[in-house]
């Protein structure tokens, strides 16, 4: 990507720079369109379940911005000799979803492949002086995240046929829940006045044409955990900040039987590539084991939101995502940059 010619057009407020969740492009000065696009081969045993996981997961980049999907187009991969009823039941299952958040699908487009793939380019509306971003994050701030973890062990103890029935079922919940409750939550907790800075809210110049984060914004930096893991994301989210984050391992959720999965050795490739990908970024200290370190760099689908927040704000965010029955917990705080970025205790 950094040897392709950089986008030139002032209208669009949040492009790749920064590896962040969707684009974002000015239709005028109140509205802005959340664009993203994500799909993946079954993660589960059931089409109707894939489907709506991976409608989930599609949209959640939408939520990760601040902002609220309106249309949706699905993206199919099928084998030609495929059992047509497979697939009716996963366009089913990704439909009930979007249905859930009020997310109109307009069509699509599907090809034939040997490997079964499924998702969605998902459009979304958001007010451009009040998107959230995965760059922001100032030292003092608490980090809440809003999901347990471990979805990449469980699917992959699944392929072994090793997971557990309430491993799977607690999974499965997990992936399909959407971001809105928690994105909603936390919305609330913005002064009406407040507004954050597409152009990163301390970092970096404010958007030409947009105002600056002249008022408060008590939430600082967003992003969903995906593919990267909790440490590939917030990763990011230092990095892009100019900040460091130290973890707390047993404050974070995992979900049951996540890490009898890990210590059984059910590590997918995924997991292993974020492993290197983050070699001297990541300090453990010596009392983290095997296990809860391999989870962390574990690949999520459909996982929760990171979220950085002004510690002030950080108890009243915790009970109105409770409200929402949003299980959030403080899994950090933010620190002044030093080696290395991320700590782990």
């Amino acid at each position: 990507m950094r040897r392709l010619p950089r986008p030139n057009d002032p209208n669009l407020l949040v492009g790749y720079e920064t590896s962040d969740d969707a684009g974002v492009y000015l239709l005028n000065d109140t509205l802005a369109l959340v664009q993203t696009v994500d799909f993946f081969t079954p993660i589960v045993d059931d089409a109707h379940s894939y489907g709506q996981i991976a409608a989930a997961n599609a949209l959640s980049d939408v939520y990760a911005m601040g902002g609220r999907p309106i249309s949706a187009l699905s993206i199919v991969g099928f084998p030609p000799n495929g059992d047509p009823a497979i697939m009716e039941q996963i366009l089913r299952g990704g439909l009930a979803k979007m249905e859930e958040a009020r997310c109109t699908v307009v069509g699509g487009h599907s090809i034939r492949d040997e490997d079964i793939k499924f998702g969605y380019a998902v459009t979304g509306v958001i007010d451009p002086r009040r998107v959230w971003r995965n760059v922001g994050a100032r030292p003092g701030d608490v980090l809440l995240l809003s999901k347990p973890i471990g979805t990449g062990v469980i699917a992959t103890a699944l392929k072994k046929e090793r997971a557990s029935a309430e491993s799977l079922a607690a999974a499965e919940a997990s992936m399909m829940r959407l971001n809105r409750d928690a994105a909603e939550a936390l919305a609330v907790l913005e002064p009406r006045d407040a507004k954050t800075n597409p152009g990163g809210s301390s970092v970096g110049p404010a958007t030409p044409g947009l105002p600056r984060n002249d008022s408060v914004s008590v939430i600082h930096a967003v992003t969903d955990v995906t593919g990267f893991g909790l440490l590939g994301h917030a990763k990011e989210m230092a990095a892009g900040s100019g900040v460091s984050f130290e973890l707390d391992h047993g404050a974070v959720e995992y979900l049951p039987g996540a890490a009898e999965a890990a210590r059984a050795g059910h590590i997918a490739g995924g997991l292993k590539n974020n492993r290197e990908w983050l070699e001297g970024c990541v300090e453990f200290a010596g009392g983290v084991a095997e296990e809860y370190r391999a989870l962390l760099f574990d690949p999520q689908t459909s996982g929760g939101l990171l979220v950085a927040i002004a510690a002030e704000a950080a108890d009243a965010a915790v009970a109105a995502l409770g409200k929402r029955n949003v299980t959030a917990r403080r899994i950090g705080q933010v620190v002044a940059k030093r080696p290395p970025l991320i700590q782990v205790k």
